[in-house]
């Protein structure tokens, strides 16, 4: 031991105060959670959403419902008459639409573990790179190494749609094979992971998982889906009528079927796991606006708070919110343009600022085209 912490009429190690924090907290976690967390209302659940994500109602609505009774069928756990099947969900959007961000504030609001696994490096067992398992092994370290945590997690797989499958290759072992191996996670199955092994696979011990109550959230931009989905629309003359501002439309509304999936390169029965398929829409210039400004964690807020930490204010004129969206959409990369173009347009200011101290800094639209970020005078900052 280290230290020892005096009471009354004891002494403490401290590795005993670590034990009875961690005591603590997990008896705490026990009683707050059924009664907050896990039991929000898809409503209520919607309502949380809209603090943190803006737009995509319909996506949020239908996550909403999908995770509730997820959550319900967890709380089940195999009891009663009728067999509840798991329902992972399927996210299909242009970059930078919020997926990643829309399945990280769920596991939030819900006290879940999550974890976030690309999909890329995934490689069929006996091939180099990572092994399906290794996405339920990151899960229970996520959970801290509390089993029955992580078998009531949230997994994202990033960039799902790289595992389609390649035209010319027999053997795709990062495509087909790997979405062969995650169909008994999908599934539910019960699983052997060994936790504390190197990228080798060697050592570590093995531990088994049962997957059913983890809940699978696959999102991708899907690159090229859109074509497909315009193949299948053509007329007799050879062109879609609407032009392709209907063909992305149309893959808005949620009408990109499993025959269009199927030819895009995933497996029948891969698509078979993920039963729910939510559609997000790109974000237009208004919504790039109120990203900037509304959610708990907007990024103006967040560069607000850096100024002001140097005793200086930042203020950002409406006609400058919409010359900063307006570039992050030339960008193309959706909501990840904002903090691109920001930090290029406070990249001088916040360089002098530790140093000058102070100061009112003026977010224009002039500032925005000239991208040079005024300091006004002093009398201003009152």
């Amino acid at each position: 031991m280290r230290k020892l912490v005096a009471g009354p009429s004891v002494f403490i190690c401290e590795r005993c105060v670590s034990v009875c924090k961690q005591l603590l907290t997990d008896e705490k976690r026990s009683s707050v959670e059924p009664a907050e967390a896990q039991n929000l209302k898809p409503k209520e659940l919607h309502a949380k959403l809209d603090e943190w994500v803006i737009g995509q109602d319909h996506a949020k609505k239908m996550l909403s419902v999908a995770v509730y009774n997820h959550m319900k069928r967890a709380r089940l756990k195999g009891r009663g008459d009728v067999e509840m099947t798991k329902g992972n969900i399927l996210l299909l959007g242009p970059p930078g639409t919020g997926k990643t961000h829309l399945a990280r504030t769920l596991a939030r609001l819900l006290d879940v573990p999550f974890t976030l696994a690309d999909a890329t490096p995934l490689t069929q067992a006996g091939y180099v790179g990572e092994d399906v398992e290794s996405v339920i092994a990151k899960l229970v370290r996520a959970a801290d190494g509390d089993l029955e945590r992580a078998q009531n997690g949230i997994v994202y797989l990033d960039e799902i749609d790289k595992l389609a499958k390649r035209p010319g290759h027999d053997r795709d072992v990062s495509g087909e094979g790997v979405q062969q191996g995650l169909l008994k996670l999908l599934e539910g199955k019960k699983v052997q992971v060994r936790m504390g092994a190197d990228k080798n696979g060697v050592g570590g011990d093995s531990i088994e998982v049962d997957t059913s109550n983890i809940m699978f959230i696959g999102g991708g931009a899907f690159d090229g889906l859109a074509t497909a989905i315009e193949q299948r629309g053509k007329s007799g003359s050879g062109f879609v009528q609407g032009g392709r501002a209907a063909v992305v439309a149309e893959l808005a509304n949620d009408q990109a079927t499993n025959d269009d999936l199927m030819k895009f390169g995933f497996l029948p029965e891969f698509l078979g796991r993920f039963p729910v398929r939510v559609c997000l829409k790109a974000l237009d210039e208004q919504a790039m606006v109120r990203i900037l400004t509304e959610p708990r964690d907007a990024l103006l807020r967040q560069y607000q708070r850096l100024f002001q930490m140097e005793n200086a204010h930042l203020e950002c004129t409406p006609e400058g919110l919409s010359a900063i969206a307006r570039r992050a959409m030339e960008r193309g990369t959706g909501a990840r343009g904002l903090r691109a173009v920001l930090e290029d347009l406070l990249l001088d200011a916040m360089f002098d600022l530790p140093s000058k101290r102070g100061g009112h800094w003026l977010l224009d639209e002039t500032a925005v085209t000239c991208r040079t970020l005024r300091r006004q005078n002093e009398r201003l900052a009152g």
